[in-house]
């Protein structure tokens, strides 16, 4: 088994660094602009790719793909079908952000059927992965109704059953491969009042894993990226206005050693 520790996420953002993946974004229609700056701070490279003409041929050739159904649509839809397969055939590390999953019998329905191509990573709030478990029936649109704790052992259970890891975002966020569970600690109450912070996160999930090779280190290394900008953010910005490009700042300067400071708790 790989090692998950502070020491190891100095690693993983070397490897970010260094590597520069090309990751696929299928991604909500909202949050684009913000994902492509997110992935283009901490050095990777995006690549918004939605048609069905091309989305399964570039996902064969990107270093990792996201898949976010914030705003899907049946054109959409059959992208993200065919994307998902695509990488799934070319051993493409691929994330599926389940976003307001349980509340709309469409997306629930396609989310369903994408988590049976086992994604590498699924990463959502508690509310998302529980619905996606079949375990409950959504939050509030978008925002949770659950707390991470609630889903630890669902999302564990997922992990298993797709082969890959599952994190659920919160307060504290929790990574769980089914065997090993990571909670992330720290981040800003900002994050949830800036558009495209948790999709965001989504991408750099996949920019992570391609980096890394290694899905339980390269989703936490992510949260923990992501959390630890988040501070360094949240104290210099007035408020969410000011936040967002403080945050995407941050997320470019925070280097290897920083994320040693991650508040990582191992079980």
């Amino acid at each position: 088994m790989s090692r998950v520790d502070v020491s190891s996420l100095r690693t993983a953002r070397e490897a970010l660094r260094d590597t520069a993946p090309l990751v696929h974004c299928l991604t909500n229609t909202v949050v684009q602009t913000i994902t492509a700056n997110a992935l283009l701070a901490v050095g990777a490279a995006p690549a918004m790719v939605d048609d069905p003409a091309e989305a399964g041929e570039f996902a064969a050739v990107a270093s990792a793909v996201l898949v976010n159904v914030g705003t899907v649509s049946s054109r959409t839809a059959d992208a993200m079908r065919l994307a998902a397969r695509a990488a799934g055939e070319a051993g493409t590390p691929w994330v599926l952000d389940p976003v307001a999953v349980g509340g709309l019998a469409f997306r629930t329905a396609l989310a369903a059927e994408l988590v049976e191509l086992r994604p590498t990573v699924v990463r959502g709030n508690a509310s998302e992965v529980l619905a996606l478990a079949g375990a409950g029936s959504g939050g509030r649109g978008v925002d949770s109704t659950a707390d991470p704790d609630d889903a630890v052992e669902v999302a564990a259970s997922l992990a298993r059953r797709t082969g890959g890891v599952v994190a659920v975002s919160g307060p504290v966020d929790v990574v769980t491969d089914g065997e090993r569970t990571v909670r992330v600690g720290g981040g800003s109450v900002l994050l949830t009042r800036t558009t495209g912070a948790g999709c965001a996160l989504g991408a750099l999930t996949a920019a992570y894993v391609a980096a890394t090779g290694d899905p339980l280190l390269g989703t936490v290394a992510a949260h923990a990226h992501v959390a630890l900008a988040a501070e360094v953010a949240a104290d210099l910005a007035d408020g969410p206005g000011t936040f967002a490009p403080q945050w995407l700042d941050a997320l470019d300067a925070l280097d290897g050693e920083a994320l040693t400071r991650a508040d990582l708790r191992t079980a």
